[in-house]
């Protein structure tokens, strides 16, 4: 561990309040990401501006014989929430905190019952809507909360308050045979996306059980301040349940998922939230001491953190973006890591001319492409519902650009990955293997080999299946579905 950052002061559990000299910057770059989220959202959450009237703090769930109970309460403001997000009208997690920012009066508990049945409603949209019909639109938010609630307490938690005249209707929702359903709603997908998952995947029915159910919290060691071994001896020592990650030799990885950002180890820089297979994909950047490297599409920059401290706070490493405003959330995080190499390049597009004049300068680029998501539907359950064949249409198109143009970037005998967390071929194998046939300069480096290199070593069949790429699925290795691959320019 570096000598700046002693143990006894990094190590700190109790919670204790940030920086009051840090605490205006930090706050003006909320602020900026925060609202550029929310005007993508300001239509849907107009649904949030009218109060339910109820201002008492009270708590709305009571343990009786052990079992939660929930009363009308819960079930109203879950049903108001359920209305406005079941739009789709935008991002469910921008909109399930304004919900909550204009619902203060919400406790705890109150809200992690309602974020809950929103997670649950969305994973679980496609079986929901199917059960519901026929609905009266007006009735259906209603019976969607109350559906949510009784399936993940049971009908004996809800109070007979807060169930009212929809006993019946209730009942005939949880009695819906599921089985009997089409192929695609058991699997809660649209049916173009049902179609393309199926057609790639042999083993797609454990994947689609893996995509309904929610995602472990993995956080990354930053390696500049503390070992992976003494992180974990600190979080034994509070309590805190928590072990290494299969694969990436810096991650943790949490069952649970407690308050984290009031953490003194997170607030000193010793780790950051980041999945395992992203740490997986900086990894096979294979960053070096000095070197020159670009994460070109690094939008709020968790893995130019990452390539940051792999590359030991040397060097120096551009993080191109085209969104300024999530890219200004990188200069706080950069601080908390102790590094020192980053140089954040807000550009307006893969064609800014700041990229062409740095072409054959760079020894290292990572493309992390933008993609439909479809990755990681375990965090993010209502893309889904929100894309549609005709931007996948669009994504598409921006892939094949943004590879071309970071292409130019890499010198000769350097390399670069593309990676996306999709799980379509379509953005991910098509992509590369267009790019190859039209550059014959270039060659896929198989991942396998740049993993053993580093001591990472997959299950059998694991990398082998996807004949030199790197392809994580939820239900094989419980992280998002990563894609990534590694292409070597020789002349």
């Amino acid at each position: 561990m570096a000598e700046n950052h002693p143990k006894r002061r990094a190590f700190e559990f109790q919670k204790k309040p940030r920086r009051q000299q840090e605490e205006p910057r930090r706050k003006r770059t909320e602020r900026q990401i925060a609202a550029d989220k929310r005007r993508q959202a300001e239509r849907a959450a107009e649904g949030f501006k009218k109060h339910s009237g109820e201002k008492t703090p009270e708590r709305r769930m009571a343990a009786a014989n052990g079992r939660v109970r929930i009363t009308g309460l819960i079930v109203d403001e879950l049903s108001r929430a359920l209305k406005v997000i079941l739009k789709f009208d935008g991002p469910a997690d921008v909109l399930m905190k304004l919900f909550f920012k204009s619902n203060p009066q919400l406790g705890m508990r109150d809200r992690g019952l309602i974020a809950e049945g929103i997670y649950d409603a969305l994973r679980r949209y496609g079986t929901l809507r199917a059960a519901m019909r026929p609905v009266h639109p007006d009735r259906a938010p209603r019976l969607a909360a109350l559906t949510v609630l009784a399936r993940q307490h049971g009908i004996d938690a809800l109070s007979p308050s807060s169930i009212g005249s929809e006993e019946g209707p209730l009942k005939n929702v949880l009695a819906f045979d599921v089985s009997k359903a089409p192929a695609h709603v058991q699997a809660e997908l649209p049916q173009w996306l049902f179609d393309l998952i199926e057609a790639q995947y042999p083993d797609s029915q454990a994947l689609y059980a893996a995509m309904k159910e929610g995602a472990p919290l993995d956080l990354r060691v930053n390696l500049l301040k503390a070992t992976r071994e003494e992180v974990l001896a600190e979080l034994a020592k509070n309590g805190v349940e928590a072990y290494s990650t299969p694969l990436s030799p810096d991650g943790v990885r949490l069952p649970t998922k407690p308050g984290l950002t009031r953490w003194p180890i997170y607030q000193d820089g010793l780790v950051d939230v980041q999945d395992e297979g992203s740490q997986l994909i900086a990894r096979l950047l294979t960053p070096r001491r000095r070197e020159m490297i670009c994460d070109f599409c690094a939008g709020a920059g968790g893995k130019t953190l990452a390539l940051g401290a792999l590359m030991r706070s040397t060097g120096s490493l551009y993080a191109f973006d085209v969104n300024e405003k999530r890219l200004a959330g990188l200069a706080p995080r950069m601080r908390r890591a102790g590094l020192s190499n980053v140089h954040p390049v807000a550009i307006k597009s893969e064609a800014d001319p700041r990229v062409r004049r740095l072409a054959n300068k760079f020894d290292r680029v990572l493309v992390d492409a933008p993609c439909t998501g479809s990755g990681t539907l375990r965090r993010n359950p209502d893309l889904k519902w929100r894309l549609s064949p005709e931007e996948l249409d669009r994504i598409n198109d921006i892939q094949k650009r943004v590879l071309e143009s970071a292409s130019r970037l890499v010198k000769k005998g350097g390399r670069l990955v593309y990676a996306t967390c999709s799980l379509l071929k379509r953005e991910n194998q098509d992509v590369v293997e267009a790019f190859l046939a039209e550059h014959p300069g270039w060659r896929l480096v198989p991942v396998k080999e740049v993993f053993e290199q580093q001591g990472i070593h997959f299950e059998p069949g694991q990398l082998e299946r996807f004949e030199g790429y790197m392809q994580l699925l939820p239900h094989v290795n419980n992280t998002d579905g990563f894609f990534a691959a590694v292409l070597q320019r020789d002349e």
